[in-house]
């Protein structure tokens, strides 16, 4: 296998943010193990823990062939036979960056050599553009964190992908909960016949109240289902998402977190 060049240490770090939220700590360090990447730092966070294990290999090979092998381990499809979605999900996050080298994880778990997506300075620009409109919206803060050069090489589809899920994760770490999608929702604020929810956007002492609990309820399947669901299983080619659509979609997701940061843990 011929030497691949080293990636540079701004994408390398982001690589790495995407790996460590994909990964467990102990899967982490079986796999630098097989890949024969020194674990230099096994007590850091999972990303930074990453990042110095391969900086360090990189400058001790000067090549980044280690690096795709461990991507390949930990993206390989037979992890994910019982759940291809989250596969496909994880996937199209890692090619958001591994695009900027020329390569893309195929799903068959192989990589192939592709054309390389917009320069940095590109996306960047465009990365501020999108981020000054929402500020002009003042949206929340959680959503700014994905106008991210890597991103949007292409269109807005990674951005709007990223925003929604940041939404799922939230309502995850509120209410103690591991579901996801109508089923997460469902599980957090659906009353059931106890009339009471994990989570909750108001006291629920009125009518008026329960039927607002409820809006905002199917508010977030709709966001789901119109944008996470899409953009998760939508060849790119497919779902053309311009900057109006994604400012109307990242506007939508801030106002999702406003409320999540306001609502009520029950006892229940």
């Amino acid at each position: 296998m011929p030497l691949e060049k080293p990636i540079s240490a701004e994408m390398l770090e982001s690589i790495c943010m995407v790996l460590g939220s994909q990964n467990t700590g102990s899967v982490i360090g079986n796999y630098l193990a097989q890949c024969g990447i020194e674990d230099v730092d096994p007590l850091n966070t999972k990303w930074k823990r990453l990042f110095n294990a391969f900086a360090h290999h990189q400058r001790k090979h000067n090549a980044s062939n280690g690096i795709q092998v461990f991507i390949q381990k930990t993206l390989n499809p037979v992890r994910y036979a019982d759940n291809h979605d989250l596969f496909e999900a994880n996937r199209t996050e890692i090619n958001t960056r591994l695009l900027f080298i020329g390569i893309e994880l195929m799903d068959t778990g192989k990589f192939r050599r592709v054309t390389e997506a917009r320069t940095i300075p590109e996306a960047q620009k465009r990365a501020d553009t999108l981020k000054a409109k929402l500020k002009d919206r003042r949206v929340h803060a959680d959503v700014l964190l994905f106008c991210k050069a890597e991103l949007l090489q292409d269109n807005y589809f990674h951005a709007v992908f990223e925003a929604t899920k940041s939404v799922a994760e939230k309502i995850r770490e509120k209410a103690d909960l591991t579901e996801d999608g109508a089923g997460l929702v469902d599980k957090a604020f659906g009353l059931g016949t106890a009339r009471t929810p994990k989570l909750a956007i108001n006291s629920l002492r009125t009518e008026s109240e329960e039927s607002e609990h409820k809006g905002f309820a199917n508010l977030l399947k709709g966001m789901f289902g119109m944008f996470r669901n899409t953009t998760g299983h939508a060849p790119r080619i497919r779902w053309e998402i311009d900057e109006e659509t994604a400012l109307d979609c990242l506007t939508l997701a801030s106002l999702l977190h406003k409320k999540l940061d306001n609502c009520i843990r029950t006892p229940y």
